[in-house]
């Protein structure tokens, strides 16, 4: 018997026997269906397993409960490997009262054919179950990923039991990362429900967790900073990893030798990762979960029956049924009289969002020539100009059209305190003077970075570009850098002055030397010379209108009263907001919320 705390206890099983994970995803180490049993003054079991180890899961139940008799069978999820065994189970504990919303009871009238009218409770969101010590709170998910899903918060012990939210493909008795794992199986069965993954991490945000059990996968204890910020990276469509993926199909081996080629290019011209998948020959899932891990995805295919090989056809379905976004795609299609796969490819993801393609496309009429091979070495330049850029044997350190970035835009300011690399939010950068160049950077004083830019006399202006996701801004602007580390888990390149260059999201980054401070009340100004100026994409810049319409989330204010945070749309409900009230999102106070009209 597992111990979760001293009083919840772990019943669930492993599963080696399934192969097809919901008929469709491999999983070679098996699955785990988690059940668990809180034991207090009452008895509460959370969810049940799949039907196929009815006896297994009853047994670890009677073990855990140790000859008492339990009060409720919480069903969070109705999916039938969490759901199958609920009326096997009351059978044997007849007493048992259901858990559940309305929508809950639906699905339950239809996979069992009664809706168990005298032995249930509906519960509506934020309603709350004493067992004693124990306070549950039920918190609606609707399509995380079904509409009856909800979560539950246990107040006494901190554990959030997540359903099917920070799941995982594999048994418990495997010992494997949970990372990639656990991305394949978001991407797979949650990832085209982003926004409401979203809404869930919001909520979660609200509360002191200390564990997660999810019904899928092991028990994460704190600290969770890693795993929240994987699935608020995935549930954002955020680039994980810098590189390129490289996804294709090849009939006759001469779309493979074009790959090879660019791989070889790729590699010349400092691309951190590039990775290789053969979508006739590898796990599908996988290939789609790489593409939602790389910022980068390069799509090379024969043009088939004037459209584009079947296995890219389908890989292609798979990125737009979920919700493929904010990354850059390049072509390289093959078609001996008439390519078409290109424009083909291009047309099947019309209904994705945010998708910035190269100017290069490599057409390959049968095989390689001088040509074709041209077209790489361009598409090859032109993929990895901000890795060139950002290396630190950059060819140009001096490129000042990297001014013409500049505008009302919003930039990244990145400095070091001496222990560590910072960085905050600013909107003011602007030349002032030119031979010498010299750029004033306004910084309110409240932020660590201003501190640092006093002590050390430089930083780094790093320019967002419009493919910045709002991720980047909660990162840099909605949290304090001396309580947290704003670079953790991120890995950084540095100018010669030894600061970050961010590695995503810039197209042109200067680095500064501070040659004069004006004191503006609230903001330092500082007077600069530069001694860097890279040019990383063509990318347009950030705007602050252009966050505000396209970038900041609108606030869910909907049916609802109280207040609303300027900043990150965060929603207060209730009548009269706290003057002390600081924004548990944004960080933020009562001052920049605003009554919801």
């Amino acid at each position: 018997m597992k111990k979760i705390t001293d009083s919840i206890v772990y019943a669930g099983v492993n599963d080696h026997q399934v192969d097809l994970f919901e008929g469709h995803y491999h999983v070679p180490h098996g699955m785990a269906y988690n059940s668990y049993v809180i034991l207090d003054d009452k008895i509460a079991v959370m969810d049940s397993v799949d039907i196929n180890f009815t006896h297994e899961w009853l047994d670890h139940v009677a073990e855990a409960l140790d000859g008492r008799q339990p009060d409720y069978l919480v069903v969070q999820h109705m999916e039938p490997d969490h759901s199958a065994n609920i009326a096997n189970f009351l059978k044997v504990y007849p007493d048992t009262t259901v858990v559940g919303n309305m929508k809950t009871f639906n699905m339950l009238e239809a996979f069992f054919g009664e809706n168990f009218t005298d032995k249930r409770l509906v519960v509506n969101n934020m309603d709350t179950l004493s067992l004693g010590k124990h306070e549950l709170t039920f918190v609606f998910a609707p399509m995380v990923h079904w509409p009856e899903v909800m979560v539950t918060y246990d107040a006494y012990d901190k554990v959030l039991f997540s359903a099917d939210a920070f799941g995982k493909f594999g048994a418990l008795d495997v010992d494997e990362p949970w990372d990639e794992e656990a991305r394949r199986y978001y991407i797979g069965i949650v990832g085209k429900y982003g926004m409401q993954a979203q809404a869930l991490l919001k909520k979660a945000a609200t509360l002191d967790i200390q564990k997660i059990c999810a019904l899928h996968g092991p028990i994460l204890e704190a600290p969770l900073d890693h795993y929240l910020d994987l699935y608020n990276k995935w549930s954002t469509y955020d680039v994980c990893q810098e590189g390129i993926l490289i996804a294709y199909t090849s009939v006759y081996g001469h779309t493979k030798a074009a790959v090879e080629e660019l791989v070889k290019l790729l590699n010349e011209r400092k691309t951190p990762s590039v990775k290789v998948m053969d979508l006739a020959r590898c796990d599908m899932a996988e290939a789609i979960s790489q593409a939602f891990n790389y910022g980068k995805v390069v799509l090379a295919t024969t043009t088939y029956n004037t459209d584009c090989f079947p296995y890219m056809r389908e890989f292609l379905d798979g990125l737009v049924e979920r919700n493929f976004q904010n990354r850059t795609v390049a072509f390289i299609e093959n078609g001996s009289w008439a390519p078409m796969a290109a424009k083909v490819m291009k047309g099947k993801l019309e209904k994705c969002k945010k998708l910035d393609y190269c100017e290069n496309t490599v057409t390959i009429k049968s095989a390689l020539n001088e040509t074709s091979r041209k077209q790489l070495v361009a598409l090859a330049d032109e993929l990895t100009t901000e890795y060139v850029g950002t290396s630190s044997d950059a060819p140009n350190k001096n490129d000042m059209t990297a001014l013409f970035k500049l505008g009302y835009g919003l930039y990244v300011v990145t400095t070091n305190d001496g222990t560590r690399d910072n960085g905050c939010i600013v909107n003011t950068v602007s030349q002032v003077a030119e031979n010498p160049s010299r750029l004033a950077v306004c910084v309110n004083k409240k932020n660590y970075t201003d501190h640092i830019i006093e002590k050390t006399g430089k930083l780094n202006v790093n320019c967002l570009s419009v493919d910045a996701p709002f991720s980047v801004f909660e990162r840099y602007g909605f949290q304090s850098g001396r309580s947290v580390d704003k670079f953790a888990g991120i890995n950084v390149k540095r100018s010669d002055n030894g600061l970050v260059i961010l590695p995503q999201y810039i197209n042109a980054v200067m680095s500064l030397k501070v040659e004069q401070t004006v004191d503006l009340g609230t903001h330092h100004m500082y007077i600069c010379t530069i001694s860097e100026a890279r040019v990383l994409s063509n990318h347009e810049t950030m705007t602050y209108s252009f966050y505000q319409a396209n970038v900041k989330p609108k606030p869910q204010t909907e049916g609802k009263k109280g207040w609303v945070c300027t900043v990150c749309g965060y929603v207060y409900e209730g009548e009269e907001l706290p003057d002390d009230f600081i924004c548990p999102l944004c960080k933020h106070g009562a001052s920049d919320f605003v009554r919801i009209e």
